[in-house]
């Protein structure tokens, strides 16, 4: 009988001294770190038109002018993410191929949601734009142009080496005639920013920031080409993609 609670008050001990190890281990782990995209205005970010690369498919016409006093209604719809950067942590690419992610520093929201609620946000700060509607939208919503965006980058970029970094979007974006969802001209943008100090991730959501402003930007600057007679333009191209 001595031996069982000899054998018991050791098997106690044990465990307590695991649960107390775990504690301690729990407590100096680092915190959870969450970040969303916010979409400050700064100086410059929508205002000024930028390089475009973009074509049209063709010339409908029918389309709003975007010219129009009142200024456009836009419905924006639900984003196109590259499959790995669906995951809740924030993606790190050193090289071509790899990927590196940190379980410490995530995504505080889904991150097409967040992408598309800043892009809005940038477009409804020109004149060029009355209103933008976030799929989904009301039934009733009326838009004189649907823009569709396809984010294939949206990362750090950083040799394991390095204690610089950039960040990196690469975004193609559809601009889309409500009436029968034909594409009226198809663009891209690419924005490679820099720097940031490799490990500050608040600086590194804030050079992506910048990047959803360009895309916006590169957006207005097409919409703003229409003609009066309501087709688009032949292309929206103005330069090569801004790399700073």
């Amino acid at each position: 009988m001595r031996t069982l609670r000899q054998a018991w008050r050791l098997s106690a001990t044990a465990v307590l001294l695991v649960v107390a190890g775990c504690f301690r281990l729990s407590r100096d782990a680092p915190r959870v770190q969450y970040f969303v995209v916010s979409g400050v205005a700064q100086p410059g970010d929508v205002a000024q038109p930028s390089a475009v690369a973009a074509t049209s498919p063709g010339t409908p016409t029918g389309v709003a002018s975007a010219t129009d006093e009142a200024g456009l209604a836009l419905g924006l719809r639900r984003l196109k993410l590259a499959s790995y950067l669906s995951m809740p942590s924030i993606v790190i690419r050193r090289g071509v191929n790899e990927i590196v992610v940190s379980d410490f520093h995530r995504w505080g929201e889904d991150l097409g949601e967040g992408i598309n609620r800043v892009v809005a946000a940038h477009l409804a700060r020109t004149e060029l734009v009355r209103t933008v509607d976030i799929a989904p939208w009301a039934l009733r919503a009326r838009h004189d142009f649907l823009v569709q965006l396809h984010v294939s980058r949206f990362e750090g970029v950083a040799d394991s080496a390095a204690t610089q970094g950039r960040s990196h979007l690469t975004a193609g974006w559809d601009i889309i005639r409500p009436l029968d969802g034909r594409v009226l001209v198809r663009g891209s943008t690419e924005a490679l920013h820099g720097s940031w100090r490799v490990g500050d991730y608040a600086g590194l959501v804030t050079g992506l920031d910048s990047a959803l402003a360009r895309l916006a930007r590169d957006i207005s600057a097409c919409l703003s080409r229409f003609p009066n007679d309501s087709t688009p333009p032949a292309n929206c191209e103005s330069g090569a993609g801004e790399r700073n």
